[in-house]
């Protein structure tokens, strides 16, 4: 094998290739040979087949099969040689192919920056930081409370309020023809819920058991059954029965409804969950902050195969939101300019917590990935198990997990070693501070892209 370096320019690489003809004769020779050993052709017996046959029927598959392990095996070694840590797969343009002769091919390789020595001392951020109020507690308590309301009838009888559930027989016409879908019987309505079509409940209100009334109401433009759409239609509904929903008292017989011992039990637990919502929320504040930084301080050149591919991810998406209907940029050289500069932005930042990861022997291990996978199981009440088995059948998938793990790692290790300051601010101050840095961050997608 014969290598010569074309070009190397920044972080691209050409080489010139050659690889003997002798060299791939003696592979297809070998192949024959052990191809002969167990061969079977009418007339001959098993083992007997004549090379020269075998040859004649096989050759031209063997000599492409002894191709391409050149070509593999000759391109890893020159790179392998040279010290390359290539960023994407080579691409391979053969120059000369016919049996018999030395084979010529070209490859390009684009390799991995050096990023050089990171040192996050000197990094310094802002942690906010809120602790969770009594009144938000307070506030939690009393949706669980509400939500524990027990319904029993009006007692004496009176005409329904709003937050009032009645029992109720109705029939839907438009034009005096029932139409599919619009009778029920004995069915409970919550008045105020917007269970119903706008104006339905509404009329609702005040109405007495025994009472039978025509709701008059005007299906929406955008209803889902386009036959209705847009129409008038008359119910008439009789009122079976009127029920109340009773206030719960905040005692720890509400605190055992909701499975725990006392309510200073629940209490803490919903303060523990706000809180880790805060948390989380202050979590990607942070980390947004850390990437801005880190976007801003290092200006390393990227693989421009990466960052194409990235492009091209990027504006597959914006070519499905036009077909969508979704409003986008006019000027479409403006915006390819614009999420060009993007893809660059998260394939540097990609690419710099990949070296962080890799130079601090940071990995995602199997218990974290199956974690991942509980996980996802999880968001799928009543299939978890199904969800289990088919993340057990695709290794690939499985193995898409592992990015963002990697990443919320790595992100960790940077914050331990800078210099954060944390800031106490109420829960108001903190989701302020992150609607408007979501704001800011709207047209600047700075997730790093998975390496």
């Amino acid at each position: 094998m014969q290598v010569t370096e074309l070009s190397a320019e920044g972080l691209k690489r050409q080489f010139k290739i050659v690889v003997p003809a002798g060299e791939l004769s003696a592979k297809v020779d070998a192949r024959l040979a052990e191809l002969a050993q167990t061969a079977q052709m009418p007339g001959f017996r098993p083992g007997k087949v004549p090379v020269g046959l075998l040859k004649k029927q096989y050759g031209q598959a063997l000599f492409g099969e002894a191709l391409e392990q050149a070509v593999n095996t000759s391109t890893s070694k020159a790179i392998e040689d040279r010290g390359l840590r290539i960023a994407m797969q080579p691409r391979v343009d053969l120059k000369q192919l016919e049996e018999g002769k030395d084979v010529e091919f070209e490859v390009a390789v684009e390799v991995m920056p050096e990023i050089g020595k990171l040192d996050f001392s000197e990094l310094k951020l802002e942690r906010l930081k809120a602790t969770v109020p009594d009144k938000d507690v307070d506030e939690a308590i009393d949706r669980i409370a509400k939500a524990n309301r027990e319904q029993q009838p009006v007692d004496p009888p009176r005409p329904a309020r709003k937050d009032d559930a009645i029992r109720l027989d109705f029939v839907g016409s438009v034009d005096g023809t029932e139409f599919p879908g619009g009778a029920a019987q004995d069915y409970t309505l919550e008045l105020g819920s917007g269970a119903f079509i706008p104006g339905f409940e509404d009329q609702l209100i005040g109405a007495e058991v025994g009472q039978t009334i025509d709701v008059k109401v005007t299906f929406p433009a955008d209803y889902g059954n386009a036959e209705l759409a847009g129409k008038d239609a008359v119910f008439k509904c009789t009122i079976k029965e009127i029920r109340e929903l009773v206030d719960q008292p905040i005692d720890d017989s509400l605190a055992k409804k909701s499975n725990f011992e006392t309510l200073e039990a629940m209490r803490k637990a919903v303060a523990d969950r706000i809180g880790q919502d805060y948390a989380q929320v202050s979590r990607s504040m942070i980390k947004r902050q850390l990437l801005d930084k880190l976007a801003d301080e290092h200006k390393f050149a990227v693989p421009e195969g990466l960052v194409d591919g990235e492009f091209e991810a990027i504006w597959q998406r914006i070519e499905e939101a036009k077909k969508a209907g979704e409003k986008v940029e006019d000027d479409e050289e403006k915006m390819r300019k614009e999420y060009r500069e993007i893809a660059e932005r998260r394939v540097r930042l990609g690419l710099l917590l990949a070296e962080v990861g890799r130079s601090n022997s940071i990995d995602v291990t199997p218990e974290e990935l199956n974690q991942a996978v509980m996980r996802e199981a999880m968001r799928y009440p009543g299939q978890e198990r199904q969800v289990l088995e088919f993340y057990g059948k695709n290794a690939e998938l499985k193995e898409r997990l592992r990015a963002p793990i990697f990443e919320e790692k790595t992100v960790d290790f940077i914050l331990e070693l800078a210099r954060v300051e944390e800031k106490a601010v109420t829960p108001e101050e903190l989701l302020k501070a992150a609607r408007e840095a979501e704001e800011t961050e709207e047209s600047k997608d700075q997730e790093p892209a998975a390496n």
